[in-house]
């Protein structure tokens, strides 16, 4: 054997012993990865708190949907039980729950606790506020979520928008309102900064839970109430119990739905379940959007074909509603920084929405609904 072989036989078992040695070090290094990912994808179980009864299927449906998301992103190692209004918590204080660390986190509408700061109304809809695309887009691009969870950071919270009705109707009533003299006195059911614009007409707004809605127009308790829009509102069976179903609700423009989530027990999950949540918070907020879209039209036609009455509020109403409102901002403005501070955020994205949006989408739209009332779509 010559040297030059000698040293090519040598040269190659140094390579297999290299070889080994690193193949043992990869398996080594394999060993100790496995417990190092157990240790970032914990097992977790959270509850879920709605503020909607299950038999509202498409907003009660964004909390399934999102615990759905959530569970198949993490294989089944990030687990969120849901649970509708009334079965842990009444519906009305799921977000003080959250707060509380009852539950880890909530579907509701931020509106719903205005007792406690008129800001928490922002982060759902004021009367003449944003629509849904200028809201959705105030959120994820303006801003706006960041400037909500600034405030909700007092008060031990976390949201992430999780839904959107689009704009809604403006409720149903036992009677004919056609001025604003018919307002005066009237019982109403209605959440958020409008029932104290709705005062200012001379209105008792009256704050009940989805779920107990019916009960009290029948029963006469209220004379009026809004809730969100056909689809909704046939389930909830409000045409038999009051006929005249007006449109629009000018205070639900494009209202979001919230995920809260204990501030805390948010901040301590591993970022990848954040981005779940993140992830899945966003995909029901799409859905619901697209969902009642979808619905709410054959469902009108149902309504009327029931006997629904539909009517328009009248400019008066609207124009005696719209400076009630600003009034009422002013008022909150001049003595809560908060409010101020997101409330003149909306106002600067509403302005440069609707300068863009009246020259293609309202120009495009209102010729398309032109050609649908003449019978040519």
């Amino acid at each position: 054997m010559t040297n030059s072989t000698e040293n090519q036989i040598l040269n190659r078992r140094g390579f297999f012993r290299k070889a080994g040695s690193a193949g043992a070090g990869m398996a080594a290094a394999a060993t100790l990865a496995a417990p190092a990912l157990a240790q970032e994808s914990p097992q977790v179980t959270w509850r879920l708190a709605s503020s909607f009864p299950k038999s509202l299927d498409i907003i009660y449906g964004a909390a399934t949907e999102i615990a759905t998301s959530v569970n198949e992103a993490s294989d089944g190692k990030f687990k969120i039980e849901s649970y509708a209004a009334g079965e842990i918590v009444p519906a009305l204080q799921a977000a003080d729950a959250v707060a509380a660390g009852t539950v880890e986190m909530a579907h509701t509408c931020s509106y719903y606790y205005v007792g406690k700061d008129p800001t928490f109304a922002l982060g759902t809809a004021i009367p003449f506020g944003l629509n849904a695309r200028l809201t959705n887009s105030w959120f994820t691009v303006g801003g706006g979520n960041d400037l909500l969870n600034e405030f909700l950071s007092g008060h031990g919270l976390y949201a992430l928008p999780a839904g959107n009705t689009g704009a809604q109707m403006g409720g149903w009533f036992r009677k004919e309102i056609k001025t604003i003299d018919d307002l005066k006195g009237l019982k109403m059911r209605i959440a958020g900064l409008t029932g104290q614009v709705m005062s200012k007409l001379g209105v008792t707004p009256q704050q009940i839970a989805g779920g107990d809605v019916y009960a009290a127009l029948e029963k006469g308790t209220i004379d009026a109430t809004e809730f969100v829009g056909p689809y909704d509102d046939q389930k909830l069976g409000f045409v038999k119990v009051a006929k005249y179903y007006y449109y629009p609700a000018w205070w639900e423009g494009g209202p979001t739905v919230h995920a809260f989530f204990n501030l805390a027990k948010f901040n301590g999950l591993p970022k990848a379940y954040q981005r779940m949540l993140k992830d899945a918070c966003a995909n029901a907020n799409m859905n619901m959007l697209a969902k009642y879209d979808a619905h709410n039209a054959k469902a009108l036609k149902q309504l009327v074909a029931e006997g629904a009455v539909l009517k328009p509020f009248s400019q008066d109403i609207l124009d005696a509603s719209y400076k009630a409102a600003q009034d009422t901002y002013a008022e909150i403005s001049a003595k809560n920084p908060a409010f101020k501070k997101i409330f003149d955020s909306q106002q600067a994205f509403k302005r440069d929405g609707y300068l863009w949006a009246q020259i293609a989408e309202y120009s495009y739209d209102t010729f398309m609904m032109i050609q649908q009332r003449n019978g040519k779509l």
